[in-house]
């Protein structure tokens, strides 16, 4: 059998699996283990392929591509379906028994196997966690041998800990369950500082309690704050628009100028006078028009197309521990002009970031030691991306900066070492416990866990 051509969600991950296999079912998976010889090593698993980072290349071996979908319960505090249910279609089913995630977290065709073994972010509210993994509270699995293993927090936590940080290197989850809260009115409403006024502020800023994202803009030397608080005595109906407005801007609309006028306009000093005009039009949209004393936390969430268009976007994440984060920011808004004056790249759209608080409910959190900021720059993937990425992380890496193992391009040995230490020899410790035979460990996670 010849080698298929498969690619992640923005198309530039590439791999060539010997084998595909469409799981719809349980018994799916575990022919897979259980017949080595015609579903070759590495075996793994994907839903949507949202990852920037290699992590479901299954190069000469097996790719499952995970079909089960439904939602099979939603109880008064949790919620379970299989593993290729995806987050926005959740929402709107719980939104319809008054019910919510706690993390309702942008990219909607996160699958439920990808947040409980993989990274996510999402700006914590107070006293919460900003990770959709830290709400997954079970799975059930495929092991390596073909056997079910069902993993609880409430029975397991230090295991259940491990598999939130797997990236299905311990088995392929199969159906996962969550933690939900009743449904809350939530408040939004956006600030625009300077990047002074904005470090000035920041003490204050904390204290307020809100939840708070962050569009960063380093060549206008300006922030735009997005600040989220439930807000359960709202009254009236809903604000509907708000979101939708944002979700359209920061998904669709916002990429797909970014994408034309790289096509378009070959004189920089045009291209990127048409993309800061956007900019600029994009913080006034934010002040005046994405704010409501009630809106519906779900539909923060965005819907992406199944494949993607001149409309989709790339991205990659550091994140700094709080105390240190003004002194990156301000670095970051020198290296980006000076990079930019050096080597004549600057993204084609904009940088985001978040305040996640300290969470130790997966073993490679970013926020293990506390609470933490971030820098996620994004762009359409324009002539010099990846080189600048590689600049990217190592400022990053200079500064204390900790990644994502499945959303930040271009990682290596040195610096997952450096930013997780004895936890990730923790990980692959486990990891050889349950696949001893290096089913599904692939040459990404070989390399990173070596």
């Amino acid at each position: 059998m010849s080698a298929a051509t498969v690619t992640n969600w923005f198309g530039n991950i590439v791999s060539h699996p010997q084998v595909i296999v469409d799981a719809n079912s349980v018994d799916d998976i575990i022919a897979v283990f259980k017949n080595p010889s015609t579903y070759p090593s590495p075996v793994r698993a994907v839903g949507s392929n949202h990852s920037t980072a290699p992590c479901g290349v299954a190069e000469g071996g097996t790719l499952i591509r995970m079909k089960m979908n439904q939602i099979l319960n939603i109880g008064p505090d949790t919620l379970t379906v299989q593993a290729d249910a995806i987050h926005l279609d959740m929402a709107k089913a719980l939104e319809a028994k008054g019910m919510q995630f706690y993390v309702n977290t942008e990219i909607g065709r996160l699958s439920a196997g990808s947040a409980a073994c993989a990274g996510t972010k999402d700006a914590s509210f107070a006293g919460e966690y900003g990770q959709v993994g830290s709400y997954i509270v079970g799975v059930k699995m495929v092991l390596p041998n073909g056997d079910l293993l069902e993993v609880t927090e409430a029975e397991q936590p230090e295991l259940m800990q491990k598999v939130r940080s797997s990236y299905g290197l311990f088995g392929i989850i199969y159906e996962v369950t969550y933690k939900i809260r009743r449904l809350l009115p939530m408040a939004v409403h956006h600030t625009t500082y300077s990047l002074q006024d904005f470090l000035s502020a920041l003490p204050d800023l904390k204290a307020l309690g809100y939840s708070m994202m962050f569009y960063i803009f380093p060549f206008d030397n300006k922030i735009t704050v997005e600040y989220r608080k439930y807000n359960p005595g709202a009254t009236g109906e809903p604000n509907r628009c708000a979101w939708a407005l944002r979700n359209h801007i920061w998904g669709t609309s916002g990429p797909k100028l970014g994408h034309d006028v790289e096509q378009n306009f070959s004189v920089p000093s045009i291209r990127y006078g048409i993309i800061d005009a956007f900019n600029a039009a994009w913080r006034l949209q934010l002040e005046n028009i994405v704010v409501s004393d009630y809106t519906i936390p779900g539909d923060q969430i965005i819907h992406y197309p199944t494949v993607s268009d001149d409309s989709r976007y790339t991205f990659s994440l550091f994140a700094f521990p709080e105390e240190e984060y003004p002194a990156a920011l301000t670095d970051f808004f020198k290296f980006c002009t000076d990079y930019y004056r050096q080597k004549g790249y600057r993204s084609n759209l904009l940088y985001v970031g978040y305040r996640i608080a300290q969470d130790q409910k997966a073993l490679l959190s970013y926020s293990w030691n506390g609470t933490v900021m971030t820098i996620d720059p994004v762009s359409t993937a324009n002539p010099g991306w990846d080189d600048f990425l590689t600049a990217y992380n190592q400022f990053c890496v200079d500064r204390n900066g900790c990644p994502l193992l499945n959303q930040t391009p271009g990682l290596t040995a040195a610096i997952v070492q450096k930013a997780f230490g004895d936890r990730l020899k923790t990980l692959e410790e486990t990891r050889r416990q349950y696949d001893p035979e290096n089913r599904l460990l692939n040459d990404y996670f070989r390399t990173l866990l070596s």
